[in-house]
């Protein structure tokens, strides 16, 4: 059984936990998950690792309510226990010889981007951080990124904050002016990272994207996250839980990752509805 050490409500939809994991938080790096279980009879879901405290034996994760499980774990409180807590699972983001970096992040996806964002401040990159989100009161973690950014820029959809409009916009903006990057990492909705490839392509500039929104299981076995690359004309089936989260973005197949991802709606929302509707009798709604 795993503590939960603090709670933080980061917007209606988004929350943060801090979870007692001592073996977890020694190993865990940028980029990699663990895989838990809420109680006994729950199912396994992947979760970025959004932090660690070595020296607490924390681990910090942040989800966003949107289905059964995540609505189950949302009803845990400050000193309750979830049931499994395992890893870290996949390859950690790589770093290596990256001194000017572009962190593109979108809505939820800027909880796995803020750590990938703090280790390149820690090991001393130019760190250029663009995050976006559909209005102000979905805004997270503004002034974690302003902290490990040389420069951090705002968007949001409708203008309610900061600058009007998507993220490729400043993306942009900076290629055309000239400004180069060693790599351009982005992390966020299927969509929004299709997009910034394709905003980066006609200027030759590395992008990583990170395949966490696909992952189900977080072992391979359930086939839920097979991701097409175009390699060398040729196509390669790859699973994003162990071969990634990481993967070139050129080489994506995004189109069918997004067609995949739309299976599983009108599943995760019927149960999310009736674990809503189970804690709403438990409470004598």
């Amino acid at each position: 059984m795993y503590r939960i050490v603090r709670k933080k409500e980061l917007n209606p939809t988004v929350t943060q936990m801090e979870i007692e994991a001592p073996l977890v938080a020694a190993k865990a790096k940028p980029g990699q998950f663990i895989i838990l279980r809420v109680d006994e009879t729950g199912e396994r879901i992947p979760l970025t690792v959004a932090g660690t405290d070595p020296a607490e034996g924390t681990v910090k994760i942040i989800f966003q309510i949107v289905g059964a499980t995540t609505e189950k774990l949302n009803h845990k409180n400050q000193g309750e226990f979830i049931q499994d807590f395992v890893g870290p699972l996949g390859r950690a983001t790589e770093t290596e010889g990256i001194r000017r970096v572009c962190i593109v992040g979108g809505g939820v996806g800027c909880a796995i981007a803020m750590p990938v964002a703090q280790e390149f401040h820690r090991l001393g990159a130019e760190v250029t951080s663009i995050i976006g989100f559909r209005n102000k009161d979905l805004l997270i973690l503004e002034d974690e990124f302003r902290e490990c950014s040389d420069e951090l820029i705002v968007m949001t959809d409708d203008g309610s904050y900061a600058r009007e409009g998507n993220v490729t916009v400043p993306l942009k903006e900076k290629l055309e002016a000239g400004e180069t990057f060693d790599m351009i990492i982005t992390i966020g909705p299927l969509i929004m990272m299709k997009f910034v490839v394709e905003t980066a392509r006609p200027y030759g500039v590395p992008v990583t994207a990170s395949m966490n929104p696909i992952m189900i299981d977080g072992t391979g076995m359930c086939g839920g996250c097979r991701l097409t690359l175009h390699q060398d004309g040729k196509n390669v089936m790859k699973f994003a839980c162990v071969d990634g989260p990481d993967f070139n973005g050129y080489e994506i197949d995004f189109d069918e990752a997004m067609s995949r991802g739309r299976m599983y709606f009108d599943f995760e929302r019927k149960a999310h509805e009736e674990t809503c509707n189970l804690f709403r009798k438990a409470q004598g709604e």
